[in-house]
């Protein structure tokens, strides 16, 4: 079987490593790309790296903050924000899970430094990756993700899962919610 058709990230499982109720964070609706409305549809709907994919919608390149983080055996796990460099305003939201067992441990350490956000790290060290779309969401915002964007409680905002694959490997799961 081939790991790219096969690859799945659960979005319970990723939700659950910092929110014990997933609802605080949002209710999640998983939803077709063509109900998703511009510019999100476009942000959203790729299998390009977020870094990229940000920095050219916005015209600046982004930095990461990390806002918790866990780290566990192979595992590292990060709840992150990305922000505009220009003016510092925040364009994404993001749960990333990274098994360290497929990357160097000069690309462990970058990442684990939390001053570059994980895209630009993977494409610096020229990381052989892909990165794979594979569910759009549409959310209704819990309050963790009002505070965390800076959005209004009745606002709508619209997310993805994806997975890089590192060599092949299935080595990053990702939940991205994009502002625009």
């Amino acid at each position: 079987m081939n790991p790219f058709e096969s690859a799945k990230v659960e979005l319970d499982s990723l939700v659950g490593i910092f929110f014990e109720d997933g609802l605080s964070l949002g209710l999640f609706s998983e939803v077709n790309a063509n109900q998703i409305p511009e510019p999100y549809r476009s942000l959203l709907n790729h299998d390009a790296h977020m870094t990229v994919t940000l920095e050219k919608y916005h015209s600046s390149q982004v930095d990461v903050r990390v806002l918790r983080k866990q780290h566990c055996q192979t595992n590292y796990a990060r709840e992150i924000l990305l922000s505009r460099q220009t003016d510092q305003q925040v364009v994404q939201y993001g749960i990333v899970r990274l098994n360290f067992g497929y990357l160097s441990e000069q690309v462990q350490q970058e990442i684990e430094s939390q001053q570059v956000p994980l895209g630009r790290v993977l494409i610096e060290h020229d990381v052989m990756r892909q990165v794979k779309l594979l569910s759009l969401y549409e959310i209704n915002p819990g309050p963790a993700l009002v505070e965390a964007l800076g959005i209004e409680p009745a606002s709508r905002c619209f997310g993805r899962t994806a997975m890089i694959f590192c060599n092949d490997q299935p080595a990053i799961e990702l939940l991205e919610v994009v502002t625009a």
